[in-house]
């Protein structure tokens, strides 16, 4: 039932208009991130071991295989200034005049066989995103935003399908790094490595990521790290390095940019996980993307008018001439 529901997702997708552009917000925001689903044994993208053999260390018993999960939504400019971020962020306070997002989309590709062909889950996503923009900014008056995780396949993506994009480096992972950095210097927990993490969070906000990630080397070579330490703090910063032409922050914040991945975090979370990873699931390819599909319009709001789409569709296909004859039935009473 599940994967026959299914088949009527994409006719679906492919019958609704665009949002009415007077409920649209000024901005159109696209995002992208992973969410790993857990596969039945040899359907992972590589086949599981035959003859008893021994797993390698760290490998897993159940391999996953990842959706790519995008969000495309309008919004509204909301300018900040980087004190104002550092305090809504450290704090977990969220500001009560912050802009909602408008006409909320959501969708999860797996990669997949189509049409006797292998297609990869991100690239259905990003083409997606590019109709969207087609769809939603006719005119093409709206600047148009990318936000990622700092994954290269994505960004790369979005520099090909979505050129006049500005591609962000989401905040909370900068974020992430910065507390590594913070803890490779003081105690987790401590007074000091948070204002630390305040301190290089407002520094990179004010377009400074140079001169940041400048005084951590110096400040790690005055203290000497040695070990672990100096490894967690070589990776923190190859990632913030690595992702500088993705950071300018101040030019973000000055144009009312969002600069996180809240929604589609949230999406990773509410859409694939709390549904694919209950206790003991495994799925295959076709069941896992028939179910993301179906989530999707579930999560989109849009299951009654999906039902109503497939009831109309399968009644026209099984009763071509229905209406016909009623009309001609209608005539002669």
């Amino acid at each position: 039932m599940n994967a026959a529901m299914a088949e009527d997702v994409t006719p679906f997708w492919e019958s609704q208009p665009a949002p009415p552009a007077d409920e649209e917000g000024a901005i159109l925001v696209m995002a992208a991130d992973g969410k790993g689903v857990p596969m039945c044994r040899g359907s992972a993208d590589e086949p599981t071991k035959r003859g008893g053999g021994h797993r390698k260390k760290g490998e897993k018993a159940n391999k996953k295989r990842e959706a790519c999960v995008g969000a495309v939504y309008t919004i509204d400019p909301f300018l900040r200034t980087p004190r104002s971020v550092v305090d809504e962020v450290m704090r977990e306070i969220r500001s009560a005049d912050r802009p909602e997002p408008q006409h909320k989309q959501l969708r999860a590709e797996l990669s997949r066989e189509l049409n006797g062909e292998q297609v990869k889950g991100k690239e259905l996503v990003f083409s997606w995103f590019a109709d969207q923009v087609e769809a939603r900014d006719q005119r093409g008056e709206k600047p148009l935003v990318l936000i990622t995780d700092g994954d290269r396949g994505l960004q790369r993506l979005g520099a090909t399908h979505l050129p006049e994009a500005t591609i962000i480096l989401d905040i909370f992972h900068v974020m992430e790094r910065i507390w590594d950095l913070a803890h490779c210097f003081y105690s987790e927990g401590s007074d000091a490595a948070r204002d630390f993490v305040s301190e290089k969070l407002e520094g990179i906000l004010n377009g400074a990521v140079g001169r940041v990630l400048g005084g951590i080397r110096q400040m790690a070579t005055k203290r000497g790290l040695r070990s672990s330490r100096r490894r967690r703090l070589e990776r923190a910063m190859n990632y913030l390095d690595n992702n500088r032409c993705y950071m300018d922050y101040k030019t973000y914040l000055a144009r009312g940019f969002p600069i996180g991945t809240g929604v589609v975090e949230g999406a990773c979370r509410h859409l694939v996980k709390d549904r694919m990873e209950l206790t003991g699931m495994r799925w295959t390819v076709d069941g896992a993307q028939a179910m993301l599909d179906l989530r999707s319009v579930f999560v989109n709001g849009d299951w009654e008018a999906f039902q109503d789409h497939r009831i109309e569709e399968n009644q026209h296909s099984l009763y071509p001439y229905r209406n016909l004859v009623q009309s001609e039935w209608r005539m002669a009473a």
